[in-house]
């Protein structure tokens, strides 16, 4: 039975005017399906042109790829093509006559393996076209619908793959039915047809024909993007609600689609959204660029779109993930740019080829940024061939709405592409480290200590400063062959019977002087940066490892905190704070105070202070000092205790030291273990930091530096809960103490890696810690919530921090004022202050991306090598901890790596385990749960994979050579790997660590001998600048957590 239709055509006259025509339309229950496959080919009526029973799959084209790439598509190799009506249709209205006859040719010719489907008569592909929608979407939905429909008409038993250039259409309907695959036209030919080398170069060709085509039009009079709006528009637009202000950031996995902009100032508040806004595609972003200040105007809520949740590897992959967005969120498009964020980019050259196809010009080349993030940038040169094997930097000078890509210049060469000191410098040009050695300006401000003239304390020091040395037995417990020591501690026994605590911290702002060359420089760098093998000091080492560092055994001036408390309760009855000159009579490393505190003194030979004492002296001072290390764990457990009372976190972090040979190259990483004294130091200098905020703050109300931490998202916990419940456990997130209650809780007794992973996942829910001058905001915002605190600041590493040298500046300023002498320092203003932390927290930001790539780097250079297919190294264990639409991340404890798993490949073929629980690749399906997913096998076959799963995976890397390169994941078996020798598991990992960077090292040093490098000038500059190499990288491991547990781009920091 017929049913009736009205198709309404909007045509367009020669005049130019629109007509809207109204047709009849019939749908029938059945027309020619003309498959070998069809289960009634009677009712079909199949008299005319079947398909091949041969193929291995149906392709059919959208209208889009019909109207560009028909030459191609009369290839006689490419069979099995379904031409729907709606595409053909399309190409009679938009491309004429003469290329609609080319297709009606084609679709007679007997040669040919393809037919035509009459998809808008069939009732059951019929869609009508919704109020809103755009011609192209309906065009490309109805095609769709239609390949749904032939796939199950042919009762499931022929894949059915749907090509397009429609990048959301592959995201909305990539894996939203089983056996219909959705993909672009050039990863057809490429996964499908690989051998077919004349259809991939016309491709090619194709492709850069219109590239040209469009920039031809471009350059003549077309505009690319809309214009931005003026300034005073911009301005009132945002006072008055209707443009909201934010930070662009563009997501690196889909660079050309998705960017999110961060509301800020007066949009944060008064907005009403409760989350990003959503950039979607490179026209709404409208030529702003990552980092930009940017203002958005928001969409309405019927074009709203969401995210992506699939995992996708970086932007060349965005036309193949075919994920279905989630719930829509909040969308806009940017209508100006209130401040632009660009800098210098490193970029790589175009192959010879690629300058080739890139068109007649050669002077105009397209250089691709190593950032995903930062699009294409067009510069004028004729060296392209010669830099072509270089990591280059290029700047951007502007970005005209008529043109695709912003326009540059050349700056300088950094490099060879995959030399170690080419990435590294890369590195720090992405994040804006400078690492020029000190000049000698700041160096001549240093003062002289040399054998023949040594630094004395002065006469008038002493008289100002409280003289320690005699009354308090001072030491530090740091790390093993530590040297720019910031921390002592001690404790002891008042006439009163109260007990005395004291915090002492190197007194770096006696030797920087405000705005003298190096406190200049020192609030540039605003931290010491930690690379994997090196480290970029903030302060020359004439300080930070010689006169401001707290070594045993000479005399230092110090910062001090003093607590006076009860015996029992350990209240806190007063506190003093001033200036003071110590004598660490100890410099303690970590398992040596631990063994004393748990009474065993037989590490007494390995303290270098006890060794040249008799017997009695050395008896009394053991059990002194004793007594203080547990005096000092007692306080410390009290504090502790009742910060867990208020909600303090314990957040995964786990520590590694490194041990280096004799000549300074890494032996060895061994695992900190997690002993009490590590937390008796920490709880010292939280307290210290928390008295010094109070104190600093109650002076300086308005003019004070603190740093807050936010209480995170609440819907940043989903995936956390999620997770926990897989496990049988309930996570409360309702505040820092029920958060903190319930991690402790869930705790898995057959895998302690659950709970590592849980407390992983609430660490990346968390905000970022920020610095913020206390004028800036209101007092209840001031609150640390991972500390539980509620006034919180960094005091306690003024020789690697610069905002701890504030701080001092502060509290000296505040000890002047309450004894009514003039403050001798000019300090920062509010508006300045805010100003210099905006600064500090984005060198923070530098410095944890700059750790995080450059431990990436090692660990590629490390596997870059091995054979992932007979490398034994490159088999490991990994721990399902997310799963996504088209696979999972997983976490491999062996290396501390995490990272993606595919469980769809390219070509769209599921990952299928055999009853051993090896895999293989199978045409199928995936079908994703909350907490597991499943893969289904066109045969039947299925495997399941749940959170937490323990599997085997084949680690290897990603080669690239605009990028960086990526460790890739691999899962060979879905059984958990033994490792041949699970008893030395923990070791072995940590042995195969400091093979990463000991193997990556040796061979970056012989392959810089046999280029005649002067190693030992090298060696001498980074010795005098303390740029050092090799002995730092223990700092980085001290200082972070596990950079492999942890994404630092959005690590949780005290």
């Amino acid at each position: 039975m017929l049913q009736k239709r009205e198709k309404v055509l909007l045509l367009r006259t020669f005049q130019g005017r629109t007509l809207r025509i109204v047709r009849e339309h019939y749908l029938r229950p059945s027309v020619p399906c003309n498959s070998p496959l069809c289960p009634q080919p009677a009712t079909c009526r199949n008299d005319g042109k079947l398909l091949s029973s041969e193929v291995t799959h149906y392709m059919i084209p959208d209208w889009k790829v019909v109207q560009d790439y028909l030459e191609i598509l009369e290839f006689p190799e490419l069979k099995g093509i379904i031409f729907m009506q709606t595409a053909c249709q399309t190409v009679q209205h938009q491309r004429g006559r003469r290329q609609y006859n080319k297709l009606r040719n084609l679709l007679r010719d007997a040669r040919h393996d393809c037919i035509l489907f009459a998809n808008e008569f069939q009732q059951f592909c019929y869609l009508p076209r919704e109020r809103g929608e755009s011609m192209e979407k309906w065009q490309t939905r109805s095609i769709y619908n239609a390949a749904v429909w032939y796939y199950h008409h042919c009762q499931d038993r022929m894949p059915i793959v749907m090509v397009t250039e429609d990048e959301e259409a592959i995201q909305q309907y990539g894996s939203e039915t089983e056996g219909v695959f959705v993909i672009s036209f050039k990863n057809y030919l490429d996964n499908f047809w690989p051998d077919l080398k004349a259809a991939r170069e016309l491709c090619d060709s194709i492709l850069q024909s219109r590239r040209e085509r469009e920039n031809e039009s471009q350059e003549s009079h077309g505009k690319e993007y809309a214009e931005h709006l003026p300034l005073e528009v911009l301005e009132a637009g945002i006072k008055s609600g209707r443009y909201i202000q934010g930070i662009l950031n563009v997501n690196k996995h889909r660079a050309q689609i998705e960017a999110f902009v961060r509301l800020q100032g007066a949009s944060c508040k008064d907005s009403g959204l409760a989350s990003d806004i959503l950039i979607h595609g490179m026209k709404a972003r409208n030529r702003s660029i990552h980092g930009d200040v940017v203002v958005v105007e928001l969409l309405p809520k019927n074009e709203w779109k969401g995210r992506t949740t699939a995992l996708c590897e970086n932007d060349s992959d965005d036309k193949a993930s075919g994920d279905p967005p989630s719930e829509p969120m909040p969308t806009g498009r940017v209508v100006g740019i209130l401040q632009k964020n660009w800098r210098d980019y490193v970029v790589t050259f175009p192959s010879k080829e690629e300058v080739q196809s890139q068109g007649k010009n050669a002077q105009k080349i397209l250089v691709t940024p190593w950032d995903y993030r930062i699009p294409k940038i067009r510069i004028s040169t004729q060296q392209a061939e010669t830099l072509q094997d270089f990591r280059v930097v290029v700047r951007i000078d502007s970005w005209e709405s008529t043109s695709v890509y912003p326009n540059g210049h050349f700056v300088r060469v950094l490099g060879r592409i995959g030399d170690l000191e080419g990435e590294i410098a890369t590195i720090l040009v992405e994040n804006s480290i400078s690492v020029v050695p000190f000049s000698e300006a700041q160096m001549c401000e240093m003062p002289v200590n040399t054998p023949g003239n040594p630094w004395k304390v002065s006469p008038e020091e002493e008289r100002e400063r409280q003289d320690l040395r005699k009354t308090h037995l001072v030491f530090s417990i740091d790390p093993k062959g530590c040297e720019d020591v910031d921390d002592t501690l001690s404790v002891r026994t008042l006439d009163n019977g109260h007990l005395e605590l004291g915090v002492h911290i190197a007194d770096v702002t006696h030797f920087v002087a405000p705005n003298s060359y190096i406190d200049i420089e020192a609030r540039t760098r605003a931290t010491t940066y930690y690379l994997a093998d090196r480290r970029y000091d903030m302060l020359p080492s004439k300080l930070s490892a010689d006169l401001c560092s707290l070594l045993g055994g000479v005399d230092r001036y110090a910062v001090s905190v003093i607590w006076e408390l009860d015996k029992t309760s350990y209240e806190i009855k007063k506190v003093w704070y001033g200036r003071t000159i110590i004598r660490s009579a100890y410099k303690l490393f970590y398992e040596a105070a631990q063994e004393l505190l748990d009474g065993n003194f037989n590490i007494v030979n390995d303290i270098p202070e006890f060794r040249d004492l008799d017997e009695k002296t050395r008896q009394a001072r053991l059990e002194e000092l004793a007594w203080a290390i547990g005096k000092l764990t007692d306080i410390a457990r009290h504090v502790r205790a009742k910060r867990d009372c208020c909600g303090a976190l314990e957040l995964e972090g786990v520590e590694v030291r490194v041990q280096l040979d004799e000549k300074k190259n890494i032996h060895d990483l061994i695992p900190k273990q997690p002993l009490e004294v590590h937390e008796t130091v920490a709880e010292c200098m939280i307290l210290a930091n928390h008295w010094v905020a109070k104190k600093i703050w109650e002076s300086f109300p308005h003019q004070a530096l603190l740093r807050q931490h936010p209480p995170p998202h609440q819907e940043f916990f989903s995936e956390l809960r999620e997770c926990a419940k897989a496990k049988g456990f309930f996570i409360d997130t309702r505040s820092n103490k029920t958060l903190a209650d319930s991690l402790d809780n869930a705790n898995d007794p057959n895998d302690p890696i659950v709970n590592r992973l849980l407390r992983s996942m609430a660490t990346q829910a968390m905000s970022n810690a920020l610095y913020f001058s206390t004028g800036s905001c209101a007092e209840e915002e001031f609150h640390h919530y991972g500390l539980a605190l509620d006034k919180y600041t960094h005091f306690t590493s003024p020789i690697r921090r610069y905002s701890d040298i504030i701080v001092h500046r502060l509290l000296m300023a505040a000890i002047a004022k309450d004894k009514k002498m003039e403050i001798k320092d000019n300090l920062f203003s509010n508006k300045d202050l805010e100003e210099l932390c905006r600064h500090i927290n984005n060198r923070n930001r530098a410095a944890q991306h700059s750790q995080k790539q450059s431990t990436e780097l090692f660990q590629c250079m490390y596997f870059k090598d091995k054979d992932p297919e007979n490398e034994e190294r490159c088999i490991s264990d990994g721990v399902i901890y997310s799963i996504r639409t088209n696979g999972v991340l997983l976490f491999i404890p062996r290396f501390g790596i995490k990272g993606a798993a595919y469980l769809k490949n390219k070509d769209g073929l599921v990952i299928s385990c055999g009853p051993d629980g090896r895999s293989e690749w199978k045409p199928g399906s995936l079908q994703r749960f909350q907490n597991k997913i499943t893969s289904t096998t066109t045969g039947g076959e299925s495997v399941t994979f749940h959170l937490f799963d323990h599997v085997t995976v084949r680690i290897s890397v990603q080669a690239s050579r605009c990028h960086s390169d990526t460790i890739r994941l691999e899962i060979i078996s879905s059984k958990p790997y033994m490792s041949p020798d699970t008893e030395l598991f923990h070791q072995s990992s940590l042995l195969l660590k400091s093979d990463l960077v000991k193997e990556v090292t040796r061979s970056v040093e012989e392959a810089q001998l046999a280029q005649e490098v002067k190693v030992n000038v090298i060696q001498e500059d980074y010795q005098k600048y303390c740029q050092t190499k090799g002995r730092s990288l223990y700092m980085l491991l001290e200082e972070i957590r596990d950079l492999a547990l942890l994404d630092v781009s959005n690590s949780y920091g005290m």
